[in-house]
């Protein structure tokens, strides 16, 4: 549990920590009365889960869906609460397209499971010795739905659906992803401002990184700068990737050595999480001077990434705000495509509970942009041998097009902002 997931728990620490501060109480009781910013975050409570719950349904009607099943991992957090690690052993959230969320998890895990629960459901256990898979179709076979067809989430793995598939022989276990996206993509307003909550602590933490690093520092000295702010915040630090000099040419790193030294580029890729929804912000500066390529380069992100902004509008495809990027650095020599030097990989991906989510800012890409999804808006720019430049900032889609979650820098004299 994070220090905000329970404000009266919450209450109570900073109110004994004060008092213990007069009394000189030891550093870790005085820290917990600092205010952070997610004090007062509002987390996802039961009517947003019951709404959500409510939209699976409907989707799973409509695509003719007896019911959908997932495994541990976001979407079953998302629909139910449970935060859970996938091991050998399956634990299945089954949503029906009527009735009451099953759930189909280890007996000795039960108790820890329930206390998780974020909306009524009815729990069946399953031995070590027994299958989950038999237990799983039980449950559906009771409530009617056995012989219909049971969409599987796509992240679920193979043997699972393997295992469904066998004790299910009347059903028929297909993609579910059509309803799992129909729901995630669209985030609702209070998704919304958790992701900004998480947006702006690692702005923040950004700023005072940026203002802090120093000549003879590698990557992870600033990542901890990074890393000690953002917990400091209130948040669970999601990454830290730290790139130094010719790293920053190769977009998720180098083994090289890196110290940073005057004239280097430096390339921060930086998320948190906060209430259970990601962040996910780049920035590129030089220690010291930069040259004039440096500053040009720079600019020329900077301009890709609003011409990624500006192409983001409601009903167009989303593979078209990728191509609109790679048209203007053609037009200044940088690729083709996804050619070096230049731009080697997609304009964005979606953001939410998971830092990469359906779907992405990619050529081939024709899903149209609709209020309530949310993206990456990154379109760096790198250099083999030399250096790189991303600028990373997220946004999401009004009825009036897009909206950022963090402002760009606009200078590279300011790079934070």
């Amino acid at each position: 549990m994070t220090a905000f997931q329970d404000v009266g728990r919450r209450g109570f620490l900073t109110g004994a920590a004060a008092s213990a501060a007069a009394m000189g109480a030891p550093a870790w009781a005085r820290q917990a009365s600092v205010k952070k910013m997610t004090d007062g975050v509002a987390l996802i409570g039961p009517a947003e889960r019951q709404a959500r719950l409510e939209r699976a349904r409907a989707l799973m009607v409509k695509l003719g869906l007896s019911a959908i099943v997932t495994e541990p991992g976001s979407s079953m957090d998302y629909f139910t609460g449970v935060q859970w690690s996938r091991s050998e052993r399956p634990c299945l959230a089954i949503i029906p397209r009527e009735g009451q969320v099953g759930m189909v998890v280890p007996k000795f895990e039960e108790p820890s499971i329930r206390q998780s629960l974020g909306v009524p459901a009815e729990v069946r256990t399953w031995e070590e010795d027994e299958s989950p898979y038999v237990i799983a179709a039980d449950l559906l076979a009771d409530r009617k739905l056995a012989a219909g067809k049971i969409g599987v989430e796509e992240t679920i793995r193979a043997f699972i659906v393997d295992g469904l598939t066998g004790a299910l022989p009347s059903a028929q276990v297909v993609s579910g992803a059509a309803v799992f996206r129909g729901c995630r993509m669209i985030k609702s307003p209070a998704e919304l401002a958790l992701m900004q909550v998480a947006a702006d602590i690692t702005v923040a933490a950004l700023r005072h990184t940026h203002a802090n690093v120093g000549a003879g520092m590698g990557p992870k000295d600033i990542g901890a700068l990074m890393a000690e702010f953002t917990v400091k915040q209130g948040a669970r630090v999601s990454f830290n990737l730290i790139l130094i000099g010719e790293a920053s040419a190769y977009p998720h790193g180098s083994r090289q050595p890196q110290v940073l030294g005057e004239g280097q580029v430096v390339l921060m890729d930086c998320g948190c999480n906060v209430g259970g929804y990601e962040s996910d912000i780049s920035r590129t500066f030089v220690f010291g001077e930069p040259t004039a390529r440096q500053r040009k380069v720079w600019n020329d992100v900077a301009r890709g990434q609003q011409v990624a902004f500006e192409a983001a509008q409601i009903g167009v495809e989303a593979g078209s705000v990728d191509r609109a990027v790679r048209a203007y650095y053609d037009s200044l020599g940088w690729g083709p495509r996804y050619k070096l030097p230049g731009l080697s990989h997609r304009t964005g991906h979606g953001i939410g509970m998971d830092g990469h989510e359906p779907v992405n800012f990619v050529m081939s890409e024709t899903t149209k942009l609709a209020p309530g999804m949310c993206f990456s808006d990154e379109p760096g720019i790198y250099i083999p041998g030399e250096f790189g430049v991303r600028l990373e900032d997220c946004i999401h889609m009004t009825p009036k097009g897009p909206q950022w979650f963090s402002e760009p820098p606009t200078t590279l004299d300011k790079p934070m902002g």
